[in-house]
């Protein structure tokens, strides 16, 4: 006996009931089904897997743009902002004629980079915040390129002019109407050659003591101390000094004996002391850079007293804030004393010639008693580019480190002319590295340096 049994089923779709009829056989109910009601939508799946893996692609980039958004966005106007406070100096300096080329050109490289950077990320994000960003660097840019052309009609052309015309006049009423009649030689010009050491010997306070100054009185027409030697050794520091020793012959001063100390000040710290490796014997005095001041000091060896002049000019550089460098500073050497045919001169920097060398002539007046610094001339030539310098016949030479043992003589100018030529190249060998002190001597026509400790000698060919 068949039994027959009603199956209510309920399809997925739309939750429609399918009846379906069944019969009972051995056992188990038997019916016929319709499975096409619960088809798999496969098509319908595989559209929203791809609506999910989209959704997904487009949420990686927007958390990409936020965090770009959150991180190089402040970057970037943080190096606007760094390049806007920067350029603002240059305005001022641009009406002052004041400014750099040099400057203006590394702004103006680390601008352009900026542009590039800003110009990617405008690219992706294209949002409100890179569109001003991007006008403020437009904006710069333009500032820039005014200051470039402009370069050539503001002040610092005029500037220039001046500085030329300034030494010009300086020029002339320097140098004495005979002066290339006593020393023909500086008739030929600037120096040709310079010879290798004729002269190396251990400083006699030892080679420890590596700056400081030495040399032969350089004074042509005087009898006092005509043929001594002299040293002074900064034995404070390798800064301060308050001595210093005098050999009244080259053989004394060769065998270190026979010599005579004085001492310049009664402490490394006082007033009349020492500071940096400055000094020259001219005559019967020592002409040197006062402790702590702007003032040249003159020590009488007769008398033991101590005159001074100050140093004219806007900022001068003093404490070691204008030093000669090149490759290594030379501590405090800020102020350098220097002697040649035509008397005595002082180098030194300052702020109002923006770091470049400044000459100036140094006058003693032995019937009033009076050290006066004279006639000034600015030079082109930043202080910190250069290892060492000295005069010769009213030119003034500067020197550039080469390597440990070898230095050149690369710059002079002329005093006589106001001009200069970069283009030298005269080698001067080295014993040891650094070169604490340069000078030259007329009366032999050598020229002396102060080489770590080492003191050498070289004679100068015209």
């Amino acid at each position: 006996m068949l039994a027959f049994l009603l199956l209510l089923l309920t399809s997925l779709k739309g939750g429609d009931a399918q009846r379906v009829i069944g019969r009972s056989k051995d056992g188990s109910c038997h019916c016929e089904v319709n499975s096409t009601m619960w088809s798999f939508p496969v098509l319908k799946y595989e559209g929203v897997l791809l609506q999910v893996k989209t959704c997904e692609g487009s949420l990686s980039s927007l958390q990409e743009q936020v965090l770009l958004s959150t991180t190089r966005l402040p970057q970037i106007q943080a190096q606007v902002e760094n390049v806007t406070a920067r350029l603002q100096p240059f305005q001022y300096l641009r009406h002052q004629g004041l400014y750099t080329a040099l400057s203006l050109r590394l702004l103006g490289q680390e601008l352009s980079q900026l542009e590039i950077d800003l110009s990617a990320v405008h690219t992706q994000l294209n949002n409100t915040q890179t569109q001003k960003l991007s006008t403020e660097v437009g904006k710069l840019r333009k500032d820039v390129e005014k200051m470039q052309i402009s370069d050539t009609i503001n002040l610092k052309t005029v500037k220039e002019n001046f500085r030329y015309l300034k030494n010009s006049v300086e020029s002339c009423k320097t140098i004495p109407k005979d002066f290339k009649g006593q020393h023909r030689y500086c008739m030929k010009g600037l120096i040709t050659n310079i010879s290798e050491p004729v002269t190396t010997k251990i400083s006699p306070y030892g080679k420890n003591y590596i700056s400081g100054s030495w040399g032969r009185q350089a004074q042509m027409d005087t009898e006092g101390e005509k043929d001594s030697y002299w040293v002074q050794t900064l034995l404070s520091s390798h800064i301060y000094g308050n001595t210093f020793r005098v050999y009244q012959t080259y053989e004394d001063f060769m065998a270190s004996v026979n010599h005579k100390d004085y001492t310049l000040a009664p402490s490394y710290t006082h007033a009349d002391a020492v500071e940096g490796p400055s000094g020259v014997l001219y005559g019967e005095a020592l002409y040197y850079h006062c402790f702590g001041s702007t003032d040249v000091c003159r020590y009488d060896l007769k008398t033991n007293s101590v005159k001074r002049a100050t140093i004219p000019g806007t900022g001068v550089g003093i404490k070691n804030k204008f030093p000669y460098c090149y490759y290594d500073c030379r501590s405090h050497s800020d102020v350098d004393v220097e002697a040649d045919e035509t008397g005595l001169w002082v180098i030194y920097t300052t702020l109002g010639n923006h770091g470049n060398l400044v000459v100036s002539r140094l006058v003693w007046d032995g019937e009033a008693q009076v050290l006066n610094v004279t006639q000034i001339w600015e030079t082109r030539l930043f202080k910190k580019a250069v290892s060492n310098a000295f005069m010769v016949c009213g030119v003034m030479y500067a020197t550039r480190y080469v390597n440990d043992y070898r230095e050149e003589v690369f710059y002079a100018f002329d005093t006589a002319t106001g001009k200069e030529d970069n283009s030298l190249a005269l080698p001067l060998e080295k014993v040891a590295k650094g070169v604490a002190s340069l000078s030259y001597n007329p009366v032999n026509r050598q020229i002396y340096m102060y080489n770590d400790g080492y003191l050498l000698a070289y004679q100068a060919y015209f």
